[in-house]
């Protein structure tokens, strides 16, 4: 299948760690996006690539790694759907963020297969607080506690492109909300909010109400990589991954 990079510019992102564009942030001497790209090229599970940003300096460092470039247009919607542009008629689609340096094509062809073998419409990577911690010492990210364990999210999705236009309302308040588990909660209903207060939020009970709300088949896929559940959007995530990736 074909994949899509995101590496518009986040203004928040940048004013922390004081760079023109993340993407390009150094990481171990190589600009951050190429262990991105390196990772999605060796995988026999991906075919093309797109990818949205600044297009120049993205084309000096990745050249004719990627096939299709578009340049940044500042919101995520708008970015993704200029990205998307030579894959609109695909059944599926996997999108990855640029800031995920630790990702290796284990962790890909790991995904692509479990998305695939669940035959659903939209498939996110959630990896489990435990794995996380032991791997990844240090790293500070949001979690959530459900019935069959505590989870972070990753930054990876499996899509059926047929189905963005129906999601983009409710996908921008996820987006909105995604470090505030307990938003996302409510606006999916107050019997969820509860049960996620309780501890008792199943992952099948948050699938089902995708289904209600959207009528899309939605899957959270655990998986045993977490590497692709740290980003970098701040200096310590800097740290942490360079000490990680010269081991």
């Amino acid at each position: 299948m074909n994949a899509v990079i995101l590496a518009g510019d986040n203004q928040a992102d940048l004013a922390k760690i004081n760079v023109a564009n993340k993407a390009l942030l150094s990481i171990c001497g190589r600009p951050m996006i190429e262990y991105v790209v390196d990772a999605l090229r060796c995988s026999s599970l991906v075919h093309g690539i797109s990818i949205v940003g600044p297009v120049e300096p993205l084309k000096d460092c990745l050249r004719d790694r990627v096939d299709y470039y578009f340049e940044d247009r500042g919101s995520f919607f708008e970015n993704l759907e200029a990205a998307m542009q030579p894959f609109k008629t695909d059944k599926r689609v996997i999108i990855v963020s640029s800031d995920i340096p630790m990702i290796t094509v284990q962790a890909v062809d790991d995904f692509v297969n479990r998305c695939i073998n669940a035959d659903a419409d939209l498939c996110y990577p959630i990896v489990e607080k435990g794995l996380n911690e032991s791997l990844f010492p240090g790293f500070k990210r949001t979690y959530v506690r459900l019935k069959e364990g505590t989870f972070t999210g990753g930054n990876m999705f499996y899509i059926n492109p047929a189905i963005l236009d129906r999601c983009r309302q409710f996908a921008a308040l996820l987006l909105e909300y995604r470090k505030t588990p307990w938003k996302i909660a409510r606006i999916l209903g107050l019997d969820l909010l509860v049960l996620l207060t309780l501890g008792k939020l199943s992952i099948s009970r948050v699938e089902q109400r995708f289904f209600d709300i959207l009528g899309i088949k939605g899957m959270a896929i655990i998986s045993p990589f977490p590497q692709l559940a740290n980003d970098v959007d701040k200096p310590s995530d800097i740290e942490m991954v360079e000490k990680y990736l010269s081991r």
